[in-house]
C-alpha cells in the first residue's frame, strides 16, 4: 500500500499544477463511455467510442449524464474537460486517485470526489475514487474502471421509476451519492459478521494460528473504510448549506437524508473499531487463562507430588539407623501413607475448588 502511494507521488513530482496524470495502477483499462439523456417523456441510451460524441447532448433542455469509466485515458479527460469548461486542477484531481472526499465550488458547476467501496468476488473490499460534475442540466462521472454501485441507478433511469425523470440534474447527483452510501451499508454489515465470527471463534477456545494476523488485518480494513466515509460527512454539510443556483431548495431535503444515513454509518464504523481492540484483548486474556489452567494443573501436580519425593528421599538414604529401616513392612506402610497424603490433597484441593 505506501509502494503504491510513494509511486503516484513520485509521478506527480516537479510537474506544473494542472497536468493530467494518472496515479493508479490500472494502466490495460480500456475507455467505455455511457451517456444517458433524459426527461419526463423519453431517454435515450448511448455507448460512446470518443468524448466527442457526447458533446451535443450540452445544447439539449434534458437532463444529461456521461460516465466516464478509464482515468488512464487522459486524453479524453482532458476534450470532456475543454468541452464543459473544468479547470486544469479539476481535471487533475479526477486522474488523482489518491484525493481526499471533497467538494470544490465553481461558478458554473460543482466538483465532488468521493469513495466508492464494495465488495468484490473475492470477498475483498474495492476502493474506488469516483469524481462527479454537477452542471446545468448535466452530470459528469469518471470512475477508473469498469464495475461500479450504479446499475440502480441506470434502471431508474430505463424504466421512468420514482422521481428521477421528473428532478434535474441536482437530483441525478443525489441519486448517484446516495446509490454510493447505500452500498456502505453492506460493507459494514460484512464487517459486523467478521467481527462476530471472530467473537464465537475467540470465545469457543477454537483458535487458530493466524487469528491475531486475522484482526490486525480486519483493524487495518476498519480503518481504511473510515478514511473513505467520515470526509463525506463534510461534503453534505456544505451541499446543505451552499446557496448555489445549481442545487435547489427542493433536493436539499434528499441531501439531508443521506447525511442521517452517513452518520449512522459513521457511528456503525466507530463501534467496529472499538470492538476490534476488544477483539484483541479478547484473545489475549484467552490465551493468558489457557496458560493459567496450564499453570495451575502443573502446581497442583507438583503439589501432590512434592511430599510424596520428600518421603521417598528421606528413606532412599544410605544411613543404617533409619527408623523402621529394617522393619518387615516397612515398604507397605510406606506406600499407605504416601496413597493417603495423594488421595487427602486430592480431597482438599477439591473442596478449594482448585480442581
Amino acid at each position: 500500500m505506501a509502494k503504491t502511494r510513494n509511486n503516484n507521488y513520485k509521478k506527480k513530482a516537479g510537474q506544473v499544477p494542472g497536468t493530467l496524470i494518472y496515479t493508479g495502477e490500472k494502466e490495460s483499462q480500456k475507455l467505455f463511455i455511457e451517456a444517458f439523456d433524459y426527461n419526463k417523456e423519453q431517454y435515450t441510451e448511448n455507448h460512446l467510442s470518443d468524448v466527442e460524441d457526447g458533446f451535443k447532448f450540452k445544447s439539449t433542455n434534458s437532463t444529461t449524464w456521461i460516465n466516464l469509466n478509464g482515468l488512464r485515458h487522459v486524453k479524453e479527460i482532458e476534450k470532456l474537460g475543454l468541452h464543459y469548461k473544468l479547470h486544469p486542477l479539476v481535471l487533475e484531481d479526477i486522474v488523482n486517485i489518491s484525493q481526499r472526499p471533497k467538494i470544490d465550488e465553481y461558478e458554473d458547476y460543482l466538483f465532488v470526489v468521493l469513495k466508492m467501496l464494495y465488495y468484490d468476488k473475492n470477498d475483498d473490499i474495492v476502493l474506488e475514487q469516483v469524481s462527479l460534475v454537477l452542471g446545468k442540466n448535466y452530470v459528469l462521472s469518471f470512475q477508473e474502471s469498469e464495475g461500479d454501485v450504479f446499475d440502480t441507478v441506470r434502471n431508474r433511469i430505463r424504466n421512468a421509476k420514482g422521481r428521477i425523470r421528473n428532478m434535474e440534474s441536482d437530483y441525478l447527483l443525489y441519486v448517484l451519492i446516495d446509490a454510493v452510501v447505500d452500498y456502505y451499508f453492506n460493507i459494514i454489515e460484512v464487517l459486523g459478521d467478521k467481527i462476530e465470527d471472530f467473537e464465537t471463534e475467540i470465545f469457543s477456545g477454537n483458535t487458530n494460528e493466524d487469528v491475531s494476523k486475522n484482526i490486525q488485518e480486519l483493524k487495518r480494513e476498519i480503518l481504511r473504510v473510515r478514511r473513505a466515509i467520515f470526509p463525506l460527512r463534510e461534503i453534505l454539510n456544505r451541499i446543505e448549506k451552499n446557496e448555489n443556483e445549481l442545487i435547489q431548495q427542493k433536493t436539499i431535503t434528499y441531501f439531508r437524508d443521506i447525511y442521517d444515513h452517513l452518520i449512522q454509518v459513521s457511528e456503525n464504523i466507530d463501534i467496529y473499531r472499538e470492538m476490534t481492540w476488544s477483539l484483541m484483548d479478547m484473545y489475549m486474556t484467552t490465551i493468558s487463562n489457557k496458560m493459567n489452567e496450564v499453570m495451575k494443573v502443573l502446581t497442583i501436580m507438583a503439589s501432590i507430588f512434592i511430599p510424596l519425593t520428600f518421603i521417598a528421599g528421606i528413606y532412599g538414604m544410605n544411613f543404617d539407623n533409619i527408623p523402621e529401616l529394617h522393619y518387615k513392612y516397612s515398604y507397605f506402610v510406606l506406600w499407605g501413607v504416601m496413597i493417603v497424603l495423594f488421595v487427602g490433597m486430592l480431597i482438599y484441593f477439591k473442596r478449594k475448588k482448585w480442581l
